[in-house]
């Protein structure tokens, strides 16, 4: 009688290890299965507009891109009559003719998280002098892009993207920078899109 209830005790026994076996708590799974998934880092899209077809543009690329806006402000913002560059008296051309003064003050140029992001998309408006719109200047002064894909992008009416993003490289003195895309103004939502979606490949 002994040997048979030692025999079921023993079978019991075996039983309870191999469920033990199967069913394994999560804290006892495998490295590789603790393993967090690697996320990719965000996408931040940066834009100066004084007329709104760069927002416009910048808004389709956060859309694409489920990118974070940000917009740059200048303290003193610019009027019509300021940028009427056919004017020799405007802001503008003022600017312009003396470079001491390009020096634009922003509502804001840093933002807190910005560590998090990888991706730096940088839009202004109709390329002035082959420039980039000289309020971007103190953004790109005031950041580290080191480790950041930054790709520029413009908005103009004939004008195209000239030396301005490489200008804005040299500035930075940081960064991947790519060679960018200027746009017409009043591109389609569906045309920026496919843009955004070939610099994946």
């Amino acid at each position: 009688m002994k040997k048979i209830i030692s025999l079921f005790m023993a079978l019991g026994m075996v039983l309870s290890l191999a469920a033990c076996s199967t069913n394994q708590s999560p804290s006892e799974s495998t490295p590789e299965e603790q393993r967090p998934t690697d996320e990719a880092g965000k996408t931040l899209v940066v834009y100066y507009s004084a007329t709104g077809n760069t927002e416009n543009v910048a808004n389709y690329i956060a859309t694409a891109t489920d990118g974070d806006l940000f917009e740059l402000e200048p303290a003193e913002p610019y009027s019509d009559a300021d940028l009427n560059w056919t004017d020799d008296n405007s802001r503008v051309v003022r600017e312009h003719d003396n470079p001491d003064e390009r020096d634009v003050a922003l509502v804001k140029s840093t933002i807190e998280n910005w560590d998090e992001y990888d991706t730096i998309f940088i839009g202004y408006l109709t390329i002035w002098w082959g420039i980039a719109a000289w309020p971007v200047d103190r953004f790109i002064e005031a950041n580290d892009f080191t480790g950041k894909t930054v790709i520029p992008f413009a908005t103009s009416s004939s004008s195209g993207l000239g030396k301005s993003g490489k200008l804005l490289a040299q500035k930075a003195g940081t960064g991947d920078w790519q060679e960018g895309r200027r746009f017409r103004s009043g591109v389609s939502e569906s045309d920026v899109t496919a843009w955004v979606e070939s610099l994946d490949g």
